[in-house]
């Protein structure tokens, strides 16, 4: 795509349903008020898991969003993206009828779908036998179905998809999003990602990887980005939603404008299917590309969300891949991971940072890393530890890396 043939695309509503609140105010205030989503699983009996901690979402009533009988056909991840992307569309004050539709798309990622729904049909299959299974059970599990149950409930009827990279989903998903608005192929689409994997299996699958904390003992201080003693990440849940509209279309409309999206890319380490490449070079790739694709200096970055998950290889190949893209100037700007306060969302986290990144911008404050007590030498950044700053943002990234070696960057910029 020629530069002539590119189109702007802005950020004009948000949606938010996370472990530190429900609506993006509230998960907006968690963030710079540094607040701890982190505590024992109450999802299930985790007694007997070697990991008993999560970033679970309170409160959540899917009946504020949707009716008994459509919240019982919907598996929990598919309640959260859809929720969310309610609250996105009423944000951006985006009404979507016949004169629209079919320019408006949904784009929703997920790493793992519905996999409560597929534990629960499993063991009714084990002791009731295969005719006792739900009819619903596929269409709740699959991980697609938050973007067609959105599209259903917000009828938007263009371009609709699925992105499944891992813990890149979320990311892949506003960045393909991105994408389409700007090929011509739809004037605004609901993007983001959604996760809820906080059941047993998944528990149990991810510690017996090694990849989760066992800092049972101290929730509210266990997920520790960038410091010397973390130990792994935490599991969260929710969903992040942008609403994304080619520029004239938002002017056409009065829409207000968080900031716009100006950057998009993916790499792949091609190394490992769990460990990133050692020194960071995929995820350096996709930084440097997605600064390119939108025509951005390193020295112009303000800011960075960093995929931070709190694991010992994670946070340290994240910094030595800033260093390689931003060179001196990386010792020169903020860099914060907001999964210290929410956990890791998995295909749901590009969502939500990509929320929290868009709104650093848009009020010029900065989200801290909390719990960062001890860095770790080989992570030297500034990573705004326990506090959030006020500071201009004029352009940040988003970073979001994933199993598989997925690397993704969004690169946001303040909308003049």
């Amino acid at each position: 795509m020629t530069d002539l043939k590119r189109k702007r695309v802005v950020v004009t509503g948000v949606g938010a349903i996370t472990p530190i609140g429900n609506t993006p105010t509230e998960y907006w205030e968690g963030l710079i008020n540094g607040r701890n989503g982190i505590g024992e699983i109450t999802r299930f009996d985790a007694s007997n898991h070697a990991c008993r901690i999560a970033g679970e979402v309170k409160n959540f009533d899917p009946h504020d969003y949707m009716d008994r009988k459509q919240a019982k056909r919907m598996d929990r991840f598919s309640q959260f993206g859809v929720s969310a992307a309610k609250q996105a569309v009423a944000d951006a004050q985006l009404v979507i009828n016949d004169l629209n539709a079919e320019q408006v798309g949904v784009m929703i990622g997920s790493g793992v779908g519905g996999i409560k729904v597929l534990e629960d049909q499993q063991t009714i299959y084990l002791n009731r036998g295969a005719d006792r299974c739900s009819p619903f059970m596929i269409p709740m599990m699959i991980a697609n179905m938050a973007a067609g149950l959105t599209a259903i409930h917000t009828g938007a009827k263009g371009p609709n998809s699925c992105p499944v990279t891992a813990c890149a989903s979320g990311s892949n998903a506003i960045g393909d999003a991105f994408r389409l608005i700007q090929g011509g192929y739809a004037q605004a689409m609901i993007c983001g990602g959604c996760e809820a994997a906080i059941t047993p299996l998944s528990v149990a699958g991810f510690a017996a990887a090694r990849a989760l904390s066992f800092r049972n003992d101290d929730p509210s201080h266990a997920c520790r980005p960038f410091d010397k003693e973390r130990d792994g990440f935490i599991m969260g849940e929710g969903s992040g939603i942008l609403i994304l509209e080619v520029l004239e279309y938002a002017l056409s409309r009065g829409a207000r404008i968080y900031g716009e999206i100006v950057g998009y890319a993916m790499t792949c380490d091609a190394y490992h299917i769990t460990s990133p490449v050692p020194g960071g070079e995929g995820a350096a790739r996709a930084m440097s590309l997605a600064l390119k694709d939108g025509g951005i200096s390193p020295e112009q970055v303000s800011y960075i969300n960093a995929h931070g998950t709190s694991t010992p290889a994670n946070d340290a190949t994240e910094t030595s891949a800033i260093k390689k893209v931003l060179g001196e100037h990386a010792y020169k700007i903020a860099v914060s991971s907001t999964k210290s306060m929410t956990g890791h969302l998995l295909g749901g986290s590009g969502g939500i940072e990509g929320v929290a990144t868009i709104l650093a911008i848009a009020n010029d404050q900065i989200p801290p890393t909390i719990n960062l007590q001890n860095p770790d030498p080989e992570c030297d950044l500034d990573y705004v530890p326990s506090t959030s700053r006020s500071q201009k943002i004029d352009v940040a990234l988003s970073n979001s890396f994933g199993f598989g070696g997925h690397n993704v960057t969004l690169a946001f910029k303040k909308y003049l």
